[in-house]
């Protein structure tokens, strides 16, 4: 009979969110829900990256389930969790999404959480990035990676899709459960859409790309998307030179393109989510195509600095 997995659940919770009640209470209430429970609420506005190492480092679970502090996990996450791992014995890690029940009222906040939730749920199995919005992987091989980089990613941003990068190229595998889910409480703006869109996840994602001389066709990076940018660029370049017809023309590749999703966000929020998501679509897009050429920058200043202090090092030998 094999071992029974102990499962660990961490939830960083440093800048007192308000969900983390909720949060709690919903994974206090969930089936077969964890043997442990760590929130992490010290020290104050710690990174994600850092609250999650210190709750994985008190941890004595044989896996450790990350949820976000505005995650209200479905009552079947944790038995998912369980038979995932208990049926692969050389399962490293396993993900989820958000469901498509956002709870944040709003146009952009339902956009954005529907927008992830399309992402996941559209890219089921094997996987090379991870997610700690609701993510589970084996303790052992997060210590054999060293955990989150919290000293790279200081503040939110692509800490765990880093981390998962470093465990898949380890030989770990890696997979995306889409019917293990979670409600989102997040409520969005435009601000903190262009904003995480731009330097929380576009810069330092091209920039570990760049790092390791890679292209990712990982979720949100693949063609559909890379050819949906493409048509949101030329639908705004044709409309600021006064070509109306070739910007018409190029809004219509991108719903095409992305009808699957479009339809979804009729099916959640009607009319008004499904035209207005095709702008926010668009700006999002949009705002992950200006963050390439500033990423390239920063790599190559990054890249100078290195090579500036290796001389300098050199000299001094």
């Amino acid at each position: 009979m094999s071992r029974v997995l102990r499962l660990t659940a961490i939830v960083p919770a440093t800048d007192g969110p308000p969900t983390l009640a909720r949060c709690a209470a919903a994974i206090d209430c969930a089936d077969d829900g964890p043997e442990e429970f760590i929130v992490v609420e010290e020290p104050h506005r710690a990174s994600p990256a850092r609250a999650r190492n210190r709750g994985a480092s008190e941890a004595s679970g044989d896996v450790l389930v990350f949820v976000d502090a505005d995650v209200l996990v479905h009552p079947d996450a944790f038995a998912r969790i369980r038979a995932a791992f208990d049926g692969d014995p050389e399962l490293a890690a396993v993900f989820g999404c958000y469901d498509d029940s956002p709870e944040a009222p709003g146009l952009v906040s339902r956009f954005r959480n529907l927008l992830h939730h399309y992402v996941h749920h559209s890219s089921p199995g094997p996987a090379t990035t991870f997610w700690t919005g609701l993510g589970a992987i084996r303790r052992d091989a997060f210590r054999s990676v060293h955990g989150f980089d919290a000293d790279r990613y200081p503040v939110p941003s692509i800490e765990d899709v880093e981390l998962g990068i470093r465990l898949f190229e380890r030989g770990g595998r890696i997979l995306i459960d889409p019917e293990l889910q979670g409600t989102h409480l997040k409520a969005w703006t435009i601000a903190d859409m262009v904003r995480t869109d731009f330097a929380r996840r576009g810069i330092p994602w091209i920039k570990l790309m760049l790092e390791r001389r890679a292209v990712s066709s990982a979720l949100n990076l693949g063609w559909r998307h890379r050819l949906s940018t493409l048509a949101a660029l030329g639908a705004l370049a044709a409309l600021a030179t006064g070509r109306p017809r070739t910007a018409a023309a190029a809004a219509a590749g991108l719903v095409a393109l992305n009808g699957s999703f479009y339809g979804l966000l009729y099916r959640r929020g009607g009319p008004a989510l499904a035209v207005g998501g095709v702008g926010l679509h668009a700006l999002h897009l949009i705002t992950g195509a200006a963050a390439v050429p500033a990423a390239v920058a920063s790599f190559a200043l990054d890249e100078k600095a290195g090579s500036n202090s290796g001389s300098a090092q050199r000299a001094l030998d």
